[in-house]
């Protein structure tokens, strides 16, 4: 097939590349409203070379909108919660093109309850199906290829044959597909979220209680995830969930059930518990130094809100920062690929140093604030540590070091929940 794929998304990016590869041709229109197209860097590595390769053989092109493919059989809508208007525009500019209908649009943007319906009153002629947007940063290809079902959602059934037939590559069997209408389609995107978020919150909960209790948490944590009805995923507590899909998710979600008249608290509390623990380091930074902190250095590891991204989007960094700079904190801050989005949003500014090198930002420290599970922060050189810090003391917002271990090397340490 002829596929037209438009946004930036990862997975854009990653149904461009893999349709490339098993044998489409892909025309690929990253930005809409610019005329000259170049190659979207993603953090992820392997997406990056996917692409390059499929560029490479020309089977992926990329073109600006007015240069696309008009007699393509697919076309992809894949942009970000903030990109509706752009999705609205394509859409009245392709209905205004020499197309012959129908063909298969497929929307794969994240806005929400209707959104696919709102696209599909415009370009009332083709066959529309909603394809949610599951892919994980740091994990863009495998998290769509390792899918043991997918969701479509359709409104009519001759879709669903031409939609089998484009994830045939990947889905190959009949009870891989979940078909079912638009919203249904849509709320189970939300609702899959939220039910993530929720587990999240939960163990975040249970992570303050346990330290009430000289609990381990992560002794919890193992336990829950040997029942076969709970399962591993999503059981970490920490500083909070970021990113923006999964966030828009969560307020897309509360709001709908607010807007239902079903009088539910518990999102809300799940946002609230969420928005609490991004602080929870600083909390523990001001009773360890009794609140007198005016003047300290602290070292923070991580900045974006999970590893493997740069994206800083509703990412524990910012709640850290505002924290800090409210007490006079002098903040050295280290990040393996989020430093100038970082720089981006504050500026220069005498209390933020950004820090190429890990250990460089922990020079004359009061503290180290570990806020992202980044593979390099897992073995720390401690010796190091000791001859660089001014006081040493580890606040472990990922629960990734070893507490006992960590005071053996002359450490004062507190992860989220750990005794």
């Amino acid at each position: 097939m002829n596929i037209c794929v438009f946004g930036s998304t990862l997975q854009a990016g990653v149904i461009a590349g893999l349709f490339a590869e098993y044998g489409h041709q892909v025309y690929w229109c990253p930005q809409i409203e610019v005329e000259q197209q170049s190659s979207v860097h993603y953090q992820d590595e392997n997406l990056n070379q996917l692409i390059q390769k499929q560029m490479t053989n020309h089977s992926l092109q990329l073109m600006s909108l007015k240069n696309i493919h008009l007699q393509s059989d697919v076309f992809l809508f894949s942009f970000n919660p903030t990109e509706f208007k752009q999705a609205i525009t394509l859409a009245e500019e392709l209905k205004t093109q020499p197309i012959i209908h129908p063909k298969l649009m497929l929307n794969g943007s994240t806005f929400g309850l209707e959104g696919t319906e709102k696209l599909k009153q415009i370009l009332v002629a083709d066959h529309w199906a909603y394809l949610p947007d599951t892919i994980q940063e740091g994990n863009a290809i495998q998290s769509f290829i390792a899918s043991k079902q997918v969701i479509v959602g359709i409104d009519e059934e001759n879709t669903q044959q031409l939609v089998k037939e484009l994830l045939r590559p990947f889905f190959q069997l009949k009870q891989q597909y979940l078909f079912m209408p638009f919203l249904d389609a849509e709320f189970t995107k939300l609702s899959i979220s939220g039910m993530l978020a929720t587990r999240i919150s939960y163990m975040n909960d249970m992570a303050q209680v346990a330290e009430k209790l000289n609990i381990d948490i992560q002794n919890v944590k193992q336990g829950l995830a040997a029942d076969n009805r709970i399962g591993a995923t999503y059981l970490s507590p920490g500083v909070g969930f970021g990113g923006e899909n999964f966030s828009h998710d969560i307020l897309t979600l509360t709001g709908t059930v607010a807007g239902s008249g079903i009088q539910s608290q518990l999102l809300d509390q799940v946002w609230n518990i969420n928005e609490q623990q991004k602080e929870i380091l600083f909390r523990k930074l001001w009773n360890y130094y009794q609140g007198q902190l005016t003047g300290k250095v602290v070292a923070i590891w991580g900045a974006s809100f999970k590893e493997n991204t740069s994206s800083i989007d509703n990412s524990p960094i910012h709640a850290m920062l505002a924290a800090l700079w409210a007490q006079g904190v002098i903040v050295q801050l280290h990040d393996p690929q989020a430093l100038e989005r970082v720089a981006n949003v504050y500026g220069d500014r005498p209390d933020l140093i950004l820090c190429q090198d890990q250990y460089q930002a922990v020079a004359n420290a009061h503290a180290i604030c570990l806020l992202t599970a980044w593979k390099q922060y897992w073995s720390p050189d401690y010796t190091k540590l000791l001859q660089k810090m001014a006081h040493p003391l580890i606040l472990d917002g990922r629960n990734i070091l070893d507490p006992d271990f960590v005071k053996a090397q002359g450490f004062a340490y507190q992860g989220v929940g750990r005794v």
